[in-house]
């Protein structure tokens, strides 16, 4: 039996950001969408991503201001998959990374992105999805330090 593939279930309406963007441009779009994480692109095709986190540690923390580059702060190591990967494959992939986010790309060019809710919502993979975010969920307790 063939799984459900990743472009029968992804978002393909995503806000990006360019190089040409500043670290003040990608907060602003984060809040508008309402997300925190934004692909940073160039034409389509994928360079990097951004999350809010990206902000705060490589932004805020390291003093770089609201007019700092984009690429100052961005991760440009970007695990991605194409359309046709399935969705057991996706939620494998999410666990071994440690992502809850997964950009789609086709041809070097973003299509789309997964996100861990995305899988969940699929009645058949939500023990997958579970367990992606829980093997997620362990790694950042063991990093998160008690003051």
């Amino acid at each position: 039996m063939t799984g459900k593939k990743l472009r029968d279930i992804m978002t393909t309406d995503c806000a990006t950001v360019t190089l040409k963007d500043n670290v003040y441009e990608a907060a602003v779009k984060m809040k508008q969408e309402d997300t925190g994480f934004i692909p940073v692109v160039d034409g389509k095709k994928l360079i990097g991503v951004i999350t809010d986190r990206d902000l705060v540690i490589r932004g805020y923390a390291a003093k770089i201001e609201g007019s700092g580059a984009i690429k100052d702060v961005m991760s440009d190591k970007v695990v991605s998959v194409s359309p046709e990967t399935t969705v057991e494959e996706a939620a494998k992939v999410m666990a071994k990374e440690q992502i809850r986010r997964l950009p789609v790309v086709e041809n070097g060019e973003l299509v789309g992105i997964v996100s861990i809710g995305d899988l969940a919502v699929r009645d058949k993979f939500e023990d997958e999805a579970g367990e992606a975010l829980s093997v997620i969920s362990e790694k950042h307790k063991e990093t998160v330090k008690t003051v």
